[in-house]
């Protein structure tokens, strides 16, 4: 889907939220965020989603239970520029639940407006195998169930 086509799409439901301060590390010599530091936002804030919003500890779920949830496509749009001290609010919506995937859209404001947007699909694996897998029960309830209206949830870790 293009910038245009994102523009032009119905408002997304937000079913979970967070904000990050723009730190010193993310910003590039010309004092605003590295692109590539985007990426590193979006995967804390899927850890936070899962632990948080779903009460599913991610580490728990690659450590003991040994699932895994790579990203497999990821899209990306950059509107305008963070700088250090800025607060990003990064909130997160559920397009689409597979049976072993599932596609979330990230969307990243400041004061001023959206600064950046991400469209993530994941596939559940098993990290013995490395092959895609069913989503668990527990995840899929919990995606269903904070879909469901009033299911918004925003953590401050």
């Amino acid at each position: 889907m293009s910038e245009t086509d994102i523009s032009r799409a119905p408002a997304p439901r937000f079913i979970f939220e967070r904000e990050e301060r723009v730190r010193f590390g993310h910003c590039d010599p010309a004092g605003i965020v590295f692109y590539p530091r985007y990426y590193e936002m979006l995967n804390a804030v899927v850890e936070d989603f899962f632990t948080f919003g779903l009460g599913i500890p991610f580490d728990h779920l690659l450590g003991a239970r040994r699932v895994g949830l790579p990203t497999v496509q990821l899209d990306s749009g950059f509107e305008r520029i963070s700088r250090m001290g800025d607060v990003l609010r990064q909130r997160v919506a559920l397009e689409h639940l597979g049976r072993s995937s599932l596609r979330l859209f990230h969307h990243y404001e400041g004061p001023d407006g959206r600064r950046a947007w991400f469209r993530q699909s994941l596939v559940c694996t098993s990290l013995e195998t490395h092959r895609a897998q069913p989503l668990p029960d527990d995840i899929r309830s919990a995606l269903l169930a904070l879909s469901s209206p009033g299911g918004l949830q925003e953590s401050t870790p």
